[in-house]
């Protein structure tokens, strides 16, 4: 079976300058993105995954290129976004938006949400104010709120409503690809699930395209066609949903997913702990950079790099023992 490709990731790496040492006056970089080859391909949704200052969200953010990668390309339905002017961006960025984390945060205190949602045709010179307007009340609509939210300010509602408000702004101008950038995980739990069947239900209706960035597991399996897993600006493993959460290929993901809490505490479990120091994004470790906290590390691993490679089920592992069969087979329960 082949797939569209929406946008696909080319060697990108973000690197990060800052000053160290006295006076502040030698510089080092910091890689929070290194080497990323990523696909998502139309209509799905791909889960990205993995402990905080990954390098999840800047990933996001560099395949939308609201920050300029360090090397590499970004290729947004055949097209390199990096080779772009300004112009030719801002008319390309129709097609292609973000859903903030901070539903508050992300919305201008002093606009009301019919304006917040109104920006995006006056930014791009769409529509009348006519035009606008009603446009304004149908995406109020799309995202199940009342059409008298119009006049309000994000202070008058709840998380959960403003969400929805980021989400309305964000599929404002119809876009077939936006980034989710943990677009749930400040809102309580019985919200998350509102708002994660609103974006399955709106996926649905405009066949949309999503990169739902998380370090909730559990959503991720449940919203997920494919998941990658980030480690250190890299990516070291990709399946698809069910072969990753069943039968995860690489020590880290197995380490990500027995922390999980079951929902009976008499379940059995196996944890699988991590122990040792989590590598510097200012020094990058030679060889594999998940080897200072692997149980099953050996010499090869921390001479040598592993490349992103098949497995026989179709998913990608970047680890030695994975790719030579080695690694001990791995069990949910114990």
């Amino acid at each position: 079976m082949t797939f569209e490709t929406v946008i696909e990731a080319r060697g990108v790496t973000k690197v990060f300058s800052t000053q160290r040492g006295l006076f502040r006056r030698r510089s080092v970089g910091a890689r929070a993105v290194d080497g990323l080859n990523l696909t998502v391909r139309s209509g799905e949704t791909l889960g990205l995954v993995g402990e905080s200052g990954c390098g999840k969200s800047t990933t996001g953010r560099l395949l939308l290129r609201l920050i300029e990668p360090t090397a590499g390309s970004v290729l947004f339905n055949g097209r390199d976004l990096t080779e772009l002017s300004t112009g030719e961006l801002r008319s390309s960025r129709r097609q292609m938006q973000i859903i903030f984390q901070d539903p508050y945060g992300s919305l201008n205190p002093r606009m009301t949400i019919g304006d917040a949602i109104a920006e995006a045709y006056i930014i791009h010179g769409i529509g009348d104010r006519a035009s606008r307007q009603r446009w304004v009340l149908e995406m109020l609509d799309l995202v199940r709120l009342p059409r008298s939210a119009v006049t309000r300010y994000p202070h008058e509602f709840s998380g959960g409503q403003r969400q929805r408000v980021g989400i309305a702004r964000a599929l404002a101008l119809k876009p077939n690809f936006v980034v989710c950038d943990e677009a749930v995980s400040a809102l309580d739990v019985s919200v998350q699930a509102q708002i994660i069947n609103l974006l399955q239900d709106l996926q649905n209706e405009l066949k949309l395209t999503y990169l739902f960035i998380s370090h909730n597991l559990s959503v991720v399996r449940h919203i997920s066609d494919r998941v990658a897993v980030m480690y250190l600006g890299r990516i070291v493993e990709i399946a698809d949903v069910d072969a990753l959460f069943t039968r995860p290929a690489h020590p880290y993901t197995q380490a990500l997913l027995s922390a999980i809490p079951r929902s009976h505490p008499d379940e059995p479990r196996h944890r699988h702990p991590l122990t040792g120091d989590l590598p510097s994004a200012l020094a990058i470790p030679k060889g594999c950079r998940f080897a200072s906290r692997c149980p099953f590390v050996q010499n090869r691993c921390r001479t040598f790099d592993p490349p992103l490679d098949p497995t026989p089920d179709h998913s990608l592992v970047a680890c030695h023992r994975a790719a030579d069969g080695t690694l001990p087979a791995y069990s949910l329960n114990s």
